[in-house]
Protein backbone atom coordinates (compact mmCIF):
# COMPACT_ATOMS: atom_id res chain seq x y z
CA UNK A 1 0.00 0.00 0.00
CA UNK A 2 1.60 3.63 -1.15
CA UNK A 3 1.36 6.35 0.73
CA UNK A 4 -1.19 7.96 -1.10
CA UNK A 5 -3.82 4.83 -0.26
CA UNK A 6 -2.47 5.37 3.45
CA UNK A 7 -3.94 8.69 3.29
CA UNK A 8 -7.24 7.87 1.34
CA UNK A 9 -7.95 5.60 4.03
CA UNK A 10 -6.81 7.92 6.66
CA UNK A 11 -9.26 10.11 5.60
CA UNK A 12 -11.85 7.36 5.04
CA UNK A 13 -11.93 6.66 8.89
CA UNK A 14 -12.16 10.41 9.84
CA UNK A 15 -15.24 10.87 7.67
CA UNK A 16 -17.03 7.48 8.90
CA UNK A 17 -16.53 8.24 12.31
CA UNK A 18 -16.92 11.87 12.07
CA UNK A 19 -18.18 12.41 16.31
CA UNK A 20 -15.67 10.25 17.86
CA UNK A 21 -12.70 11.98 15.63
CA UNK A 22 -14.18 15.06 16.65
CA UNK A 23 -14.04 14.65 20.06
CA UNK A 24 -10.41 13.07 19.97
CA UNK A 25 -9.08 15.99 18.16
CA UNK A 26 -10.52 18.34 20.16
CA UNK A 27 -7.52 18.78 22.52
CA UNK A 28 -5.45 19.31 19.59
CA UNK A 29 -7.82 22.09 18.18
CA UNK A 30 -7.68 23.91 21.89
CA UNK A 31 -4.10 23.67 21.98
CA UNK A 32 -3.16 24.62 18.57
CA UNK A 33 -6.23 27.07 18.63
CA UNK A 34 -4.58 29.11 21.90
CA UNK A 35 -1.36 29.36 20.88
CA UNK A 36 -2.51 30.62 17.19
CA UNK A 37 -4.66 33.52 19.36
CA UNK A 38 -1.96 34.75 21.50
CA UNK A 39 0.68 34.81 19.06
CA UNK A 40 -1.92 36.54 16.23
CA UNK A 41 -3.17 39.26 19.59
CA UNK A 42 1.08 39.36 20.76
CA UNK A 43 2.21 40.06 16.80
CA UNK A 44 -1.12 42.71 16.26
CA UNK A 45 0.21 44.47 19.12
CA UNK A 46 4.04 44.56 18.42
CA UNK A 47 3.00 45.99 14.84
CA UNK A 48 0.47 48.24 16.30
CA UNK A 49 3.45 49.58 18.85
CA UNK A 50 6.29 50.07 16.39
CA UNK A 51 3.47 51.91 14.56
CA UNK A 52 2.93 54.46 17.16
CA UNK A 53 6.50 54.47 18.14
CA UNK A 54 7.17 56.10 14.42
CA UNK A 55 4.28 58.29 15.14
CA UNK A 56 5.10 59.19 18.65
CA UNK A 57 9.00 59.91 17.29
CA UNK A 58 11.90 56.55 17.21
CA UNK A 59 14.43 59.25 17.82
CA UNK A 60 13.37 60.54 20.68
CA UNK A 61 15.31 60.11 24.31
CA UNK A 62 13.54 61.19 27.33
CA UNK A 63 16.11 62.69 30.14
CA UNK A 64 14.22 62.96 33.87
CA UNK A 65 15.25 63.64 37.22
CA UNK A 66 14.64 60.92 39.17
CA UNK A 67 15.42 59.19 42.95
CA UNK A 68 18.34 57.44 43.02
CA UNK A 69 18.21 53.74 43.13
CA UNK A 70 20.29 51.24 43.80
CA UNK A 71 18.50 48.21 42.01
CA UNK A 72 19.80 48.45 38.46
CA UNK A 73 16.94 46.50 37.01
CA UNK A 74 15.17 49.93 37.36
CA UNK A 75 17.67 52.05 35.57
CA UNK A 76 17.42 53.14 32.40
CA UNK A 77 13.72 53.30 33.43
CA UNK A 78 11.91 56.58 33.16
CA UNK A 79 9.03 55.68 34.58
CA UNK A 80 10.15 53.95 37.75
CA UNK A 81 10.86 56.39 41.19
CA UNK A 82 10.56 59.36 38.91
CA UNK A 83 10.36 62.14 41.22
CA UNK A 84 8.04 65.25 41.51
CA UNK A 85 8.34 68.39 40.58
CA UNK A 86 7.09 69.85 43.89
CA UNK A 87 9.70 67.84 46.14
CA UNK A 88 12.91 68.84 43.85
CA UNK A 89 14.54 71.97 44.88
CA UNK A 90 15.94 74.19 42.19
CA UNK A 91 19.62 72.42 42.94
CA UNK A 92 18.03 69.46 41.90
CA UNK A 93 16.59 70.54 38.67
CA UNK A 94 18.32 70.03 35.07
CA UNK A 95 20.03 73.28 34.53
CA UNK A 96 20.30 75.05 31.28
CA UNK A 97 24.05 75.18 31.23
CA UNK A 98 23.86 71.27 31.63
CA UNK A 99 21.69 70.89 28.26
CA UNK A 100 23.31 73.17 26.26
CA UNK A 101 26.58 71.56 27.64
CA UNK A 102 25.25 67.91 26.43
CA UNK A 103 24.19 69.74 22.73
CA UNK A 104 27.85 71.20 22.47
CA UNK A 105 29.37 67.67 23.09
CA UNK A 106 27.09 66.06 20.98
CA UNK A 107 26.02 68.33 18.16
CA UNK A 108 26.43 65.55 15.80
CA UNK A 109 23.93 63.44 17.39
CA UNK A 110 21.57 65.66 18.46
CA UNK A 111 18.55 67.40 15.93
CA UNK A 112 16.89 69.05 18.66
CA UNK A 113 16.25 69.36 22.33
CA UNK A 114 12.52 69.66 23.72
CA UNK A 115 12.02 71.86 26.60
CA UNK A 116 9.11 72.33 28.94
CA UNK A 117 7.78 73.71 32.15
CA UNK A 118 4.26 73.42 33.87
CA UNK A 119 2.88 77.00 35.21
CA UNK A 120 -0.37 75.12 36.47
CA UNK A 121 -3.98 73.90 35.49
CA UNK A 122 -6.73 76.88 35.12
CA UNK A 123 -9.95 77.98 33.15
CA UNK A 124 -10.86 80.22 30.85
CA UNK A 125 -14.34 81.42 30.30
CA UNK A 126 -15.94 83.16 27.26
CA UNK A 127 -19.50 84.03 27.48
CA UNK A 128 -21.43 80.81 28.60
CA UNK A 129 -18.40 78.71 27.69
CA UNK A 130 -15.62 77.35 29.90
CA UNK A 131 -12.53 75.14 29.13
CA UNK A 132 -9.82 73.94 30.96
CA UNK A 133 -6.08 73.95 30.28
CA UNK A 134 -2.72 72.95 31.69
CA UNK A 135 -0.67 75.60 30.75
CA UNK A 136 3.10 74.62 29.25
CA UNK A 137 5.77 77.02 28.59
CA UNK A 138 7.52 75.12 25.38
CA UNK A 139 10.70 75.82 23.33
CA UNK A 140 10.89 76.03 19.69
CA UNK A 141 11.78 72.57 18.95
CA UNK A 142 8.59 70.97 21.59
CA UNK A 143 6.08 71.03 18.75
CA UNK A 144 8.45 68.66 16.34
CA UNK A 145 9.59 66.39 19.02
CA UNK A 146 5.75 65.46 20.03
CA UNK A 147 4.61 65.31 16.43
CA UNK A 148 2.18 68.37 17.43
CA UNK A 149 0.71 70.27 13.63
CA UNK A 150 -0.82 73.73 13.78
CA UNK A 151 -3.74 73.72 11.52
CA UNK A 152 -4.36 77.00 12.01
CA UNK A 153 -2.24 80.45 12.56
CA UNK A 154 1.22 80.10 13.40
CA UNK A 155 4.14 79.04 15.59
CA UNK A 156 5.31 80.60 18.37
CA UNK A 157 8.21 83.00 16.78
CA UNK A 158 11.75 83.43 17.97
CA UNK A 159 11.20 87.03 19.03
CA UNK A 160 8.22 86.18 21.19
CA UNK A 161 10.46 83.23 22.73
CA UNK A 162 13.03 86.18 23.79
CA UNK A 163 11.04 88.87 24.69
CA UNK A 164 8.19 85.97 26.83
CA UNK A 165 5.35 87.75 24.87
CA UNK A 166 2.01 86.57 25.94
CA UNK A 167 0.64 84.50 23.32
CA UNK A 168 -0.38 80.90 23.15
CA UNK A 169 -0.95 78.34 20.68
CA UNK A 170 -4.07 76.44 21.95
CA UNK A 171 -6.10 72.83 20.80
CA UNK A 172 -8.99 72.23 18.49
CA UNK A 173 -10.88 71.16 21.46
CA UNK A 174 -10.26 74.59 23.62
CA UNK A 175 -11.93 76.52 20.60
CA UNK A 176 -15.03 74.20 20.84
CA UNK A 177 -15.44 74.53 23.75
CA UNK A 178 -15.21 78.04 24.02
CA UNK A 179 -17.02 78.40 20.64
CA UNK A 180 -14.88 80.74 19.14
CA UNK A 181 -15.41 81.58 15.66
CA UNK A 182 -11.95 83.03 14.68
CA UNK A 183 -9.61 82.37 17.40
CA UNK A 184 -6.57 83.30 16.07
CA UNK A 185 -5.50 87.08 17.45
CA UNK A 186 -8.23 86.77 20.05
CA UNK A 187 -7.49 87.52 23.81
CA UNK A 188 -7.82 85.22 26.39
CA UNK A 189 -8.12 85.39 29.78
CA UNK A 190 -6.87 82.15 32.68
CA UNK A 191 -7.69 81.59 35.98
CA UNK A 192 -5.05 79.76 37.55
CA UNK A 193 -5.46 79.68 41.29
CA UNK A 194 -5.63 82.77 42.40
CA UNK A 195 -3.83 84.22 39.27
CA UNK A 196 -5.08 85.89 36.19
CA UNK A 197 -2.90 85.29 33.26
CA UNK A 198 -4.01 87.16 29.63
CA UNK A 199 -2.81 85.81 26.57
CA UNK A 200 -3.19 85.89 22.53
CA UNK A 201 -4.01 83.30 20.61
CA UNK A 202 -1.47 82.91 17.68
CA UNK A 203 -2.69 78.96 16.45
CA UNK A 204 -4.60 75.94 16.80
CA UNK A 205 -3.17 72.82 17.16
CA UNK A 206 -4.67 69.28 16.17
CA UNK A 207 -6.68 67.60 18.86
CA UNK A 208 -8.36 64.71 18.29
CA UNK A 209 -10.40 64.86 21.09
CA UNK A 210 -12.01 67.62 19.57
CA UNK A 211 -14.39 65.63 17.38
CA UNK A 212 -15.66 63.99 20.71
CA UNK A 213 -18.53 66.16 21.54
CA UNK A 214 -19.45 64.96 25.54
CA UNK A 215 -19.61 66.76 28.48
CA UNK A 216 -16.77 64.44 30.36
CA UNK A 217 -14.55 65.59 27.34
CA UNK A 218 -15.12 69.13 27.80
CA UNK A 219 -14.22 69.09 31.55
CA UNK A 220 -10.54 67.40 30.03
CA UNK A 221 -8.14 69.93 30.52
CA UNK A 222 -5.74 70.14 27.15
CA UNK A 223 -2.63 71.32 26.65
CA UNK A 224 -1.87 75.37 26.71
CA UNK A 225 1.45 76.34 24.83
CA UNK A 226 3.01 79.31 26.17
CA UNK A 227 6.40 80.73 25.33
CA UNK A 228 9.08 78.80 27.99
CA UNK A 229 10.34 81.99 28.86
CA UNK A 230 7.22 83.45 30.22
CA UNK A 231 5.87 79.85 31.77
CA UNK A 232 9.30 80.59 34.00
CA UNK A 233 8.93 84.03 34.87
CA UNK A 234 4.85 82.96 35.69
CA UNK A 235 6.17 79.81 37.92
CA UNK A 236 9.55 81.04 39.07
CA UNK A 237 11.55 77.77 38.41
CA UNK A 238 13.96 78.19 35.84
CA UNK A 239 15.20 73.96 35.91
CA UNK A 240 13.26 71.01 34.45
CA UNK A 241 12.28 68.25 35.37
CA UNK A 242 12.72 66.18 32.50
CA UNK A 243 13.61 67.14 28.49
CA UNK A 244 13.54 65.42 25.47
CA UNK A 245 16.27 64.79 22.35
CA UNK A 246 15.54 64.10 19.14
CA UNK A 247 18.51 62.34 17.41
CA UNK A 248 19.79 62.73 14.06
CA UNK A 249 18.79 60.27 11.76
CA UNK A 250 21.21 57.40 11.61
CA UNK A 251 22.07 57.79 15.30
CA UNK A 252 21.21 54.21 17.76
CA UNK A 253 18.55 56.64 19.82
CA UNK A 254 18.65 53.36 22.58
CA UNK A 255 23.20 53.42 22.70
CA UNK A 256 22.94 57.07 22.34
CA UNK A 257 20.52 57.03 25.71
CA UNK A 258 23.76 55.31 27.49
CA UNK A 259 25.85 57.96 26.35
CA UNK A 260 23.87 60.73 27.42
CA UNK A 261 22.64 58.64 30.88
CA UNK A 262 26.73 58.83 31.71
CA UNK A 263 27.30 62.44 30.64
CA UNK A 264 24.13 64.13 32.40
CA UNK A 265 24.83 62.17 35.80
CA UNK A 266 28.50 63.83 35.83
CA UNK A 267 26.62 66.53 36.86
CA UNK A 268 25.00 65.15 39.90
CA UNK A 269 27.77 63.00 41.40
CA UNK A 270 27.46 64.77 44.66
CA UNK A 271 23.34 64.82 44.67
CA UNK A 272 22.54 61.94 47.25
CA UNK A 273 19.32 62.04 46.29
CA UNK A 274 18.82 61.89 42.86
CA UNK A 275 20.47 60.83 39.25
CA UNK A 276 19.27 61.62 36.02
CA UNK A 277 17.84 58.63 33.76
CA UNK A 278 17.46 58.68 29.59
CA UNK A 279 15.54 56.18 27.72
CA UNK A 280 14.67 55.80 24.43
CA UNK A 281 11.13 55.45 23.38
CA UNK A 282 12.75 52.24 20.91
CA UNK A 283 14.37 50.77 24.38
CA UNK A 284 10.88 50.92 25.82
CA UNK A 285 9.37 48.73 22.74
CA UNK A 286 11.92 46.61 22.64
CA UNK A 287 11.37 46.18 27.11
CA UNK A 288 7.65 45.52 26.05
CA UNK A 289 8.25 43.18 23.31
CA UNK A 290 10.17 40.95 25.56
CA UNK A 291 7.84 40.75 28.23
CA UNK A 292 5.21 40.41 25.84
CA UNK A 293 7.36 37.77 24.51
CA UNK A 294 7.59 35.98 27.96
CA UNK A 295 4.06 36.13 28.66
CA UNK A 296 3.35 34.27 24.90
CA UNK A 297 5.71 31.85 25.76
CA UNK A 298 3.86 31.17 29.40
CA UNK A 299 0.49 30.85 27.76
CA UNK A 300 1.96 28.82 25.56
CA UNK A 301 3.52 26.05 27.42
CA UNK A 302 0.11 26.01 29.48
CA UNK A 303 -1.50 25.71 25.94
CA UNK A 304 1.28 22.43 25.24
CA UNK A 305 -0.93 20.87 28.03
CA UNK A 306 -4.10 20.84 25.73
CA UNK A 307 -1.77 19.56 22.90
CA UNK A 308 -0.31 16.66 25.28
CA UNK A 309 -4.29 15.63 26.45
CA UNK A 310 -5.17 15.93 22.97
CA UNK A 311 -1.71 13.26 22.07
CA UNK A 312 -3.10 11.04 24.41
CA UNK A 313 -6.91 10.98 23.37
CA UNK A 314 -5.34 10.27 19.59
CA UNK A 315 -3.18 7.38 20.94
CA UNK A 316 -6.21 6.09 23.27
CA UNK A 317 -8.64 6.26 19.92
CA UNK A 318 -6.02 4.47 17.98
CA UNK A 319 -5.38 1.50 20.34
CA UNK A 320 -9.78 1.63 19.76
CA UNK A 321 -9.13 1.79 15.99
CA UNK A 322 -6.14 -0.86 16.27
CA UNK A 323 -8.83 -3.59 18.53
CA UNK A 324 -11.87 -2.95 15.79
CA UNK A 325 -9.45 -3.85 12.39
CA UNK A 326 -7.54 -6.50 14.40
CA UNK A 327 -9.23 -8.77 11.58
CA UNK A 328 -8.19 -6.38 8.49
CA UNK A 329 -4.45 -5.99 10.18
CA UNK A 330 -4.44 -10.28 10.30
CA UNK A 331 -6.04 -10.24 6.53
CA UNK A 332 -3.29 -8.10 5.49
CA UNK A 333 -0.07 -9.75 7.22
CA UNK A 334 -1.73 -13.08 5.95
CA UNK A 335 -1.77 -11.81 2.24
CA UNK A 336 1.80 -10.77 2.68
CA UNK A 337 2.16 -7.51 4.34
CA UNK A 338 5.15 -6.43 5.77
CA UNK A 339 5.20 -4.94 9.41
CA UNK A 340 6.59 -2.01 7.98
CA UNK A 341 4.09 -0.90 5.72
CA UNK A 342 1.16 -2.02 8.53
CA UNK A 343 3.20 0.15 10.92
CA UNK A 344 3.39 3.31 7.92
CA UNK A 345 -0.71 3.22 7.55
CA UNK A 346 -1.65 3.72 10.82
CA UNK A 347 0.72 6.27 12.03
CA UNK A 348 -0.38 8.31 8.90
CA UNK A 349 -4.08 7.96 9.83
CA UNK A 350 -2.70 9.42 13.51
CA UNK A 351 -0.92 12.36 11.66
CA UNK A 352 -4.36 13.16 9.58
CA UNK A 353 -6.43 12.91 12.02
CA UNK A 354 -3.52 15.75 14.76
CA UNK A 355 -3.27 17.13 10.89
CA UNK A 356 -6.91 18.07 10.36
CA UNK A 357 -7.30 19.20 13.85
CA UNK A 358 -4.30 21.49 13.54
CA UNK A 359 -6.28 23.09 11.05
CA UNK A 360 -9.10 23.73 12.64
CA UNK A 361 -7.26 25.12 15.71
CA UNK A 362 -5.28 27.28 13.21
CA UNK A 363 -8.68 28.73 11.99
CA UNK A 364 -10.27 28.81 15.45
CA UNK A 365 -6.95 30.61 17.01
CA UNK A 366 -7.09 32.97 13.89
CA UNK A 367 -10.62 34.27 14.62
CA UNK A 368 -9.93 34.46 18.15
CA UNK A 369 -6.59 36.55 17.84
CA UNK A 370 -8.02 39.04 15.31
CA UNK A 371 -11.10 39.74 17.40
CA UNK A 372 -8.81 39.90 20.50
CA UNK A 373 -7.30 42.36 18.70
CA UNK A 374 -9.82 44.16 17.46
CA UNK A 375 -11.94 44.14 20.87
CA UNK A 376 -8.01 45.70 22.38
CA UNK A 377 -8.45 48.78 19.76
CA UNK A 378 -5.84 47.59 17.17
CA UNK A 379 -5.42 46.15 13.77
CA UNK A 380 -5.48 42.29 13.43
CA UNK A 381 -1.87 40.89 12.14
CA UNK A 382 -1.01 36.98 12.20
CA UNK A 383 2.39 35.46 11.09
CA UNK A 384 1.82 32.85 8.16
CA UNK A 385 5.51 31.24 10.03
CA UNK A 386 3.48 30.85 12.94
CA UNK A 387 0.89 29.02 11.32
CA UNK A 388 3.36 26.94 9.55
CA UNK A 389 4.63 25.78 12.64
CA UNK A 390 1.47 24.76 14.40
CA UNK A 391 0.69 22.34 11.52
CA UNK A 392 4.19 21.29 11.67
CA UNK A 393 3.58 20.96 15.54
CA UNK A 394 0.33 19.00 15.15
CA UNK A 395 1.74 16.32 12.69
CA UNK A 396 4.23 15.57 14.62
CA UNK A 397 2.03 14.97 17.57
CA UNK A 398 0.18 12.49 15.81
CA UNK A 399 3.31 10.16 14.40
CA UNK A 400 4.77 10.94 18.02
CA UNK A 401 1.30 9.68 20.12
CA UNK A 402 0.62 7.59 17.10
CA UNK A 403 3.70 5.19 16.96
CA UNK A 404 3.32 2.93 19.48
CA UNK A 405 -0.37 1.69 19.13
CA UNK A 406 0.68 1.31 14.93
CA UNK A 407 3.86 -0.70 16.32
CA UNK A 408 1.60 -2.70 18.26
CA UNK A 409 -0.27 -3.26 15.25
CA UNK A 410 2.76 -4.63 13.22
CA UNK A 411 4.00 -6.82 15.54
CA UNK A 412 0.81 -8.91 15.47
CA UNK A 413 0.38 -12.18 14.82
CA UNK A 414 -1.71 -12.77 12.10
CA UNK A 415 -2.80 -16.12 12.98
CA UNK A 416 -3.94 -14.84 16.22
CA UNK A 417 -5.40 -11.75 14.81
CA UNK A 418 -7.40 -13.83 12.04
CA UNK A 419 -8.66 -15.80 14.99
CA UNK A 420 -9.49 -12.72 17.02
CA UNK A 421 -13.59 -12.14 17.58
Amino acid sequence: MNWLENIELAFTGLFLNKTRSLLTMLGIIIGIGAVIAIFTIGNSFQGYMSSELQTLGANNITVVVANRESDSNTRGNPFSNTSSSNNLNQSDLIQDFMIESLNTEYDSSINRISLSQSVGSGETTYKENYANVSILGINEDYLFANNIDIIEGRNITESEFNLSNKVAIVSENYVTNLNLIEPIGKEVKVQSGTRLYSYTIVGVYADESANISTQSQKDIASSFYIPLSLAQKQSKSYGYQNFTIVTENGIDSSEFAEVVNTYMNNFYLSNQTYEVRATSLESVAETMSSLLSTLELAISAIAALALLVGGIGVMNIMYVSITERTKEIGTRKALGATNLSIQIQFITESAILTLVGGIIGIGFGLLLGLLGSSLLGYPGSANLMDMFIAVGTSMLIGIFFGYYPATKAAKMDPIEALRYE
